[in-house]
């Protein structure tokens, strides 16, 4: 059952899979103030989950989300549109912080916010449906969460520049060209696909899944040297847990690892 907007379930069979769901279809997931703040809470609660091991980011409907919704906008006083900038700034970083892997499964529209929450995600899995777009400087605004930053990171300078400062859509063929979806997809099937990937992922040790997305994410932007730094101490992490001991023990005697996660 969604809960303004949003709602969050496990997957069966013990993989320690949550699907967060963007469930508003009749608005095409358009993001309102309730699901910016209901998906933040989601998120805190996700992350301090142990339980925990991969994140799915799916929407019902025909989209997966047009970004902010324009209507309760349009009846907004300055004020209030200041009032929702750190609601919906949460709920971005609630998405980008998550200890584990998340994978966006995007079919149909990921347009503005909606493109910066798959942006905000580890890898996108996208369907032939898919569209993306920042069109933010259409309507006289700036991608607000996230969208700059995390495609100047994804794609480099030129494409992220040839996306926001033109607002333009692309279709899901583009964005696999240009690195914007990780994987596309035959058309209904993004969902299934992105479960399957979270369950190999779910499937290793979570120290070491966790500890290498740690690597990766401060790793960029930096230095060589400061990110050999970084996948250093993320080494240490693993090294000396429970998890790398289980690992070589289940190695050597040819048996699936039952991993203590600590």
């Amino acid at each position: 059952m969604s809960h303004e907007g949003v709602s969050v379930r496990m997957s069966e069979g013990g993989q320690g899979i949550a699907e967060i769901m963007l469930d508003r279809p009749e608005a095409m997931t358009a993001l309102s103030t309730a699901m910016g703040a209901r998906l933040a809470a989601v998120c805190a609660e996700l992350a301090a989950d142990r339980g925990v091991r991969a994140v799915v980011l799916a929407a019902a409907g025909r989209a997966f989300c047009v970004g902010a919704d324009l209507k309760e906008r349009g009846a907004m006083s300055d004020a209030d549109f200041m009032a929702q900038r750190p609601v919906f700034r949460a709920a971005f970083g609630g998405v980008l912080g998550l200890p584990q892997p998340v994978i966006a499964a995007v079919h149909g529209y990921a347009l503005g916010g909606g493109c910066e929450l798959a942006l905000s995600c580890d890898l996108i899995v996208a369907d032939e449906t898919a569209q993306f777009g920042l069109p933010e400087t259409t309507v006289g605004l700036v991608p607000g969460g996230g969208g700059t930053q995390l495609a100047l990171r994804r794609l480099g300078p030129g494409r992220a520049a040839d996306l926001v400062l033109t607002g333009r859509r692309i279709d899901a063929a583009e964005a696999e060209r240009i690195g914007l979806a990780d994987r596309l997809v035959p058309a209904g099937t993004v969902t299934e696909h992105a479960h399957e990937l979270a369950g190999r992922i779910a499937s290793n040790s979570p120290i070491g899944v966790q500890a290498a997305k740690r690597a990766l994410r401060q790793g960029a932007g930096v230095s060589l040297a400061a990110g050999l730094e970084i996948e250093d101490s993320a080494w240490r992490t693993a090294a000396f847990s429970a998890d790398r001991k289980e690992g070589i023990a289940a190695f050597v005697e040819k048996r699936k690892p039952q991993w203590p996660g600590r």
